[in-house]
């Protein structure tokens, strides 16, 4: 009865989705099609979606502006595409005019000389006009690129030096979505968007003068069907649209199925609770649906494509017709066969562009839109910044002070409100308290991951908000619980810290670290792939290459946040001593978990409420009765029964 409710209640909430959502690669992972995928950000051409209309751009000249700042650069490039976009529209209406031409002069006229001189002027304006159109498309890939390529630069710089609490707060999605389909997107709006409108207002500003000049009556009958061609378009454009929506959602929920599935996480899942004959199912139903709103989607444009050829053959004929009128009636003795002709190729090259340039309107707020989400990540403020001339004192042995140091990342939920104490030169400090107390945050302070909101943290003397932020980073090494590695080589990963170490820096760091056995055990040595973020390494592996990176690096002071937490009892206690080694002489402040990591501070500082709450040796704490002793019954001790039984 319970495991049926249970169901039931899964069932509502999204079930298996949900679960399985809440792990943090794949999240990460659909949050990356959700922001990518097409349809999303952007509708069918000629509609706006819901999305778009309530988050239309506000037009500035500031916006403009800003957006043009970019294009400057480049103006004898796009003035370069303008003139080959008008010489190739004038070009383009050679051929029209030289098929009246060899009708009216070389085949009635029967002029074989002149036939095969207008043939070949015919091909030879073909040719240019295409040659003409490469050249343009050349140049305008060209700009677009590079103006990509400034764009990604600045955007890569740019959030390389935002806070540490941006990249906590922020969705991993968006964050590359701004720097790769966002900016990409620049490429359609330059190459496309922008050359198109010139593209079209030239076409028809040309085709409609040569139209009225050969024969205005001619060119009006033409241009009377231009509302046929317009309206079926907006109406089936519609209901494509809908289709497209509906078929969108479904893709949307079999890309999530695959990702969530077919990660690495996800698939152990599967197989564990033994759910693949199940998932399949799903697949396969989802994947039904998809095909089935595809297929919808494509006979509706194909239905709609006959329709519009219909009607675009319609002009022509009306064309032929008032023409044949014309002149077998004689109500306009100037027109000749030749004209007609001419008129019905100009007309058909006339109605694409007017059916652009009426979704001009969606075309430029889609522009828009694309700046301004680019504009929003460039505007956002990076209050850690380093000053004009920072300090760059000597670090070696140097006090680190908290005079009454407040924080929070939330102003309503206060963190630290009242952190107060000195870890003097050369000694090491231990930090403990509660989960959640902030024993992370504080020593986060020191380089600066974050700033304080009140108080002051002073290394040397000096506050770290006076420090040049690149030195002061360089004095601090830090080895945190979750190590992070790069998907390359473990040497790879060692010179991270240190590019120019020779091989006896490394060969003494990985000997420090415990590495050196493992790594002789491995056929490729140093060279030996770690995966992504250290996969094919055990988690002990991971945590000592870590440790030996942070040697490697050879700071003045070392901040060990839970640094030994991955490590089994023989590993930490024969880590322990490396660690001891390298904070032999340095000002250190350890967080650790594990009682015999703190017994060998100099000092214990426990955070509790927001406020050091007890400070000492560890039998002086013990002693006092207080915030220490519950965590050395509740956790402490526990844990080091467990070494001993171990």
């Amino acid at each position: 009865m319970r495991a049926g409710c249970a169901r039931k209640q899964l069932t509502r909430r999204g079930g298996w989705n949900k679960m399985a959502a809440s792990v943090k690669e794949i999240s990460e992972t659909k949050e990356v099609i959700a922001m990518a995928g097409p349809g999303r950000a952007f509708g069918p051409r000629g509609f706006l979606t819901e999305e778009e209309k309530q988050n239309l751009p506000k037009v500035s000249a500031a916006l403009i502006k800003r957006i043009l700042g970019y294009l400057k650069p480049y103006w004898p490039q796009f003035l370069l595409v303008f003139v080959t976009i008008l010489l190739s529209a004038a070009v383009g209406l050679l051929p029209s005019i030289i098929t009246g031409k060899i009708v009216d002069e070389a085949l009635v006229g029967r002029n074989m000389t002149l036939l095969v001189k207008l043939l070949i002027l015919a091909f030879v304006t073909l040719t240019g006009s295409q040659v003409i159109s490469v050249l343009e498309s050349y140049i305008n890939a060209w700009i677009s690129q590079r103006i990509i390529f400034d764009m990604k630069n600045q955007m890569y710089d740019h959030l390389q030096r935002m806070p540490h609490a941006f990249f906590t707060s922020e969705k991993q999605g968006d964050i590359i979505t701004r720097m790769n389909t966002d900016i990409s997107g620049v490429s359609s709006v330059i190459s496309g968007t922008l050359a198109s409108i010139v593209s079209n207002i030239a076409t028809v500003v040309t085709t409609l003068v040569a139209l009225l000049t050969m024969s205005w009556k001619l060119a009006i009958v033409g241009i009377v069907v231009i509302p046929l061609l317009i309206l079926p378009t907006k109406s089936v454009g519609k209901k494509r649209y809908q289709i497209l929506t509906d078929a969108q959602a479904k893709q949307d929920e079999m890309n999530q199925l695959i990702n969530e599935t077919l990660s690495v996480s996800g698939s152990l899942l599967v197989k564990l609770f033994t759910r693949e004959e199940r998932e399949y199912e799903r697949f396969v139903a989802v994947n039904n649906e998809v095909t089935q709103l595809s297929l919808r989607e494509q006979n509706s444009g194909r239905w709609f494509r006959v329709m519009m050829g219909m009607f675009t053959q319609l002009g022509p004929l009306l064309i032929y017709f008032a023409g044949g009128w014309f002149i077998i009636t004689n109500a306009d003795p100037t027109l000749t066969v030749g004209t007609v002709t001419a008129t019905v190729s100009l007309i058909n090259r006339l109605y694409r562009p007017v059916e652009s340039l009426l979704n001009i309107h969606v075309d430029f707020t889609r522009s828009l839109a694309l700046f301004t989400r680019i504009f929003d990540y460039f505007d956002m403020p990076n209050p850690i910044r380093s000053p004009a001339n920072g300090q760059k004192p000597d670090v070696t042995d140097a006090d680190i002070v908290y005079e009454h140091v407040a924080f929070s990342y939330d102003p309503a939920k206060p963190l630290l409100t009242d952190i107060d104490f000195t870890v003097p030169g050369g000694k090491m400090y231990a930090i403990v308290g509660p989960s959640g107390s902030g024993k992370s945050t504080v020593v986060n302070l020191i380089p600066r991951l974050y700033d304080v909101v009140d108080g002051r943290v002073t290394v040397a003397g000096v506050d770290v908000r006076d420090f040049d932020l690149e030195y002061l980073r360089q004095q601090i090494g830090v080895v945190t619980q979750d190590s992070y590695l790069f998907n390359g080589t473990i040497l790879e990963n060692l010179l991270y810290a240190k590019e120019d170490a020779t091989a006896e820096e490394i060969e003494a760091a990985c000997y420090i670290a415990r590495l050196s056995e493992f790594i002789a055990a491995q056929p490729d040595g140093l060279n030996t792939m770690v995966g992504n973020r250290g996969l094919k390494l055990s988690g002990g592996e991971k945590q000592r290459l870590s440790i030996a990176r942070v040697i490697l690096k050879d700071p003045k002071i070392l901040i060990l946040d839970e640094a030994t937490s991955a490590l089994d009892s023989i590993t930490e206690n024969a880590i322990q001593e490396a660690l001891e080694a390298l904070m032999e002489g340095r000002t250190s402040i350890v967080i650790a978990h594990r009682l015999s990591t703190i017994l060998k501070a100099d000092r214990i500082l426990v955070v509790k409420d927001g406020v050091i709450a007890e400070s000492g040796t560890h039998e002086e704490l013990l002693e006092k009765d207080g915030v220490y002793r519950e965590l050395y019954e509740t956790q402490f001790r526990q844990i080091l029964d467990m070494e001993k039984n171990g």
